[in-house]
Formats: structure tokens, C-alpha cells, sequence
């Protein structure tokens, strides 16, 4: 019965898309809060406790209590510290050994590579081929490339909190493509009422999902287990979400908008728009720091980096990178003290330093370097992007 529910929750939305209405939908102001929806199914799922085959959280108020400095896993204590950074323009990967600053591995792989992903079990990067329809396994024990794996659309990937699915983002497809998580057999394509479908994080719980709709200005709701849309958010006309993430207590997503120049935070459970924060021109990507305390925010089409205080959910302070940039996607080093970011219209890699913000160091690398991967990090599994762990 739930199941039903869900998909005819599912298809009121996609109607309500097609006829051009949206669900929960709130005024284009980046300052005002949203309207209040109608409870989905998923709101009666959270409170049914975990999904079931999630390894339960750490600590119930930090999500990411697993992802603590040098708290590497058994599977990955081993393997050697690089930053991997797919060249959109190029074509290629290019692997840097972030102790000299210096890129010590360049290999080609499919057309337009996107992100770096790790796998759920952390054994395996996948270069996402988007325009070549490929994934290019990568080996972190070696940090060699594998044989391409054929794959519709990979834009971005995630995996479900109870690893049993990788979540392909088809965004010029309007799907996301459910895979089963080692094979990447296709189990079920989910097309989705939103243009632009590409950044994603999840519940706390692990039931739903919120993904953003680039070119829809919108959010998305998405119960994980039924695989079904039970919500669709306007956060602005004509703006352009990006990079998705949870706060550690899991109360608040907060979601990028580059044209807003900004980020939105929004209840999950209720599918409720709670305000607005300006941090600058072209914000994007979004990274918590080891301890829990603070969200990176990349400003890109102004080359800063501004740090969102998640205890008290205001701004901190911004760091600017000296003579500008283009700081795009990227992650947190395993110790904390590092966070890189690629330099999108720049061809180059940002290291930053997380105690003031000075940069380290700014590394050539091919055209168009987008969703670099810092590899190992912290965390018991992963759920897929440049590393999001829990």
C-alpha cells in the first residue's frame, strides 16, 4: 500500500509539471521562506525509522561523526593519498600527489568527464563519462584506470544509504537510473519532473532523497525505497540550484544556487523552503569540515570560498583566492587541513588552507577540471559524488 501511494504521489507530480503547476511552490524573492506543503509518504517513512540495510549513524545529532581527521577505514588506510581531477575539456584525468603539489599521473578517458566518484564499498573511483555514456573504473590501490564500463548519461552518481543501488543522474535524460551498485546493471530508470536534475544528498535516515533541478530552479523529494518522486520545491525563477548537502543533525539541506548567488536551507521532512543565505557570485559546491562545524561554500564566478557556521546557520566568514578564480567542486582533505578545489574556468587545482583560508597552492591541469575526488577520506561508506561520507 505504500508503494501506491508513493507512485500516485509520484504521478500527481509529474502532471502538475507537465501543466506547467509545481507542488510546495515558493516566491522567486531569495530572501522569503516557502509556502508549507502537504505531507508526503516519506515524511510517515522517516519516522519509521532507519531504511532498511543502512548502517545506522555514528552518533544520532552528527551524521558525519564517521568522518573524523585520519579516521580512515580499513579498506582504504592503505592507499595513497592523491587528488584525482577529471578535465571536462580534455577528456583526461590528471592524479596529484597533494604532498608536493604536483600532478604525478595524466591518463585519457571517456568524452567529458564530469565527476570522480567512489563506490559505496570504497574500493573503486568511477571517472563519469557523461557525453561518452561511459564510467571509467579507477583502482585507488594503484590509481590506474580499468576497462569503461557502458552507462547511459552519467552526469553524476550517487549510491543509496543501503548500498545496494548507484543512483546514475541522467540529467540530460530527465532520469535518475537506479543500478545495481557493483554490476551497474540497470534495475529501474525514474523519470523525474525537473530540467537539469544533477546534485543530490540524503536524509539522515537514509529513506529520501533531495536532488536539484539546474535548469528548473527547483528541489526535488525522492523516497529512496520505492524509488518513486513525492515532491517538487521552486526555490526561484530562473534560478539554478547546484551542490546539495545535509546539515550534521539532518534538520536542514542546504542547497547551492548560482544565480542567487547563494544557498537555500530546506526541512526535508515538512519540504519547506527556511530562508536564504547570500555568500557570493556563483555559489556551487559544498563541503563539511572534519569537525562538523563548518560548510564550505565555493563561490565560483567570484573566487571565493565562504564558511557557513552549521551550529548557528550564518555566515562565519569568506576567504578570497588572491587574484580571483574559479572555485568549483572538490572535497576536504583526510587530516581536515586542506580543502581542493578545481578551478573550472581556469584549468588549474585550488589548495586551500582550512586554518585562515591562504592558498597553498594553485596546480596546472587540463581544461575544464570539475568534480575532483580527494582520496582516501574518512567515513564507513560512501554515497557516491566527489565523496560524501558517512
Amino acid at each position: 500500500m505504500r508503494r501506491l501511494a508513493a507512485v500516485a504521489a509520484s504521478f500527481a507530480v509529474l502532471a502538475a509539471a507537465c501543466s506547467g503547476g509545481s507542488t510546495h511552490k515558493v516566491s522567486s524573492s531569495p530572501t522569503t521562506t516557502s509556502q508549507s506543503g502537504p505531507t508526503t509518504s516519506t515524511e510517515a517513512a522517516s519516522r519509521a525509522g532507519d531504511l532498511p540495510g543502512m548502517p545506522p549513524p555514528l552518533n544520532r545529532d552528527d551524521i558525519y561523526a564517521a568522518d573524523r581527521p585520519g579516521q580512515l577505514s580499513a579498506e582504504v588506510k592503505d592507499f595513497r593519498s592523491l587528488v584525482y581531477v577529471p578535465n571536462s575539456d580534455s577528456n583526461t584525468v590528471d592524479v596529484i600527489d597533494p604532498s608536493t603539489f604536483k600532478v604525478v599521473e595524466h591518463f585519457p578517458v571517456g568524452r567529458q568527464p564530469q565527476h570522480l566518484v567512489p563506490s559505496y564499498d570504497l574500493k573503486t573511483l568511477y571517472a563519469t563519462n557523461d557525453l561518452g555514456n561511459t564510467l571509467t573504473p579507477i583502482d585507488p590501490r594503484t590509481g590506474k584506470p580499468g576497462a569503461s564500463i557502458p552507462v547511459e548519461d552519467p552526469y553524476n552518481m550517487y549510491f543509496t544509504p543501503d548500498g545496494k543501488f548507484a543512483i546514475v543522474v541522467a540529467e540530460r535524460m530527465q532520469r535518475l537510473d537506479f543500478r545495481d551498485a557493483h554490476t551497474m546493471a540497470l534495475k529501474h530508470s525514474l523519470s523525474v519532473p525537473c530540467r537539469g536534475v544533477d546534485h543530490m544528498d540524503f536524509s539522515a535516515d537514509g529513506r529520501y532523497l533531495i536532488a536539484s533541478c539546474e535548469f528548473a530552479g527547483a528541489v526535488l523529494k525522492v523516497d529512496v525505497e520505492t524509488q518513486t518522486v513525492v515532491g517538487r520545491l521552486v526555490l526561484r525563477n530562473g534560478g539554478q540550484p547546484q551542490d546539495v548537502k545535509t546539515s550534521p543533525d539532518g534538520k536542514v539541506f542546504y542547497v547551492a544556487d548560482q544565480v542567487a548567488g547563494g544557498v537555500y536551507l530546506v526541512d526535508g521532512d515538512t519540504f519547506k523552503s527556511l530562508g536564504f543565505m547570500a555568500t557570493g557570485k556563483g555559489t556551487h559546491g559544498l563541503y563539511v569540515s572534519r569537525d562538523s562545524k563548518f560548510l564550505y561554500v565555493s563561490n565560483r564566478r567570484e573566487g571565493s570560498v565562504t564558511l557557513i557556521d552549521l551550529a548557528t546557520r550564518s555566515i562565519s566568514t569568506t576567504w578570497r583566492i588572491p587574484g580571483g578564480g574559479s572555485p568549483d567542486m572538490g572535497g576536504v582533505s583526510a587530516d581536515g587541513k586542506v580543502l581542493w578545489l578545481s578551478g573550472r574556468y581556469n584549468s588549474v587545482v585550488y589548495a586551500i588552507d582550512t586554518t585562515d583560508g591562504h592558498l597553498l597552492a594553485r596546480i596546472p591541469v587540463g581544461h575544464g577540471p570539475h568534480g575532483l575526488c580527494v582520496y582516501p577520506q574518512p567515513g564507513r561508506y560512501s554515497l557516491g559524488h566527489t565523496g560524501v561520507f558517512r
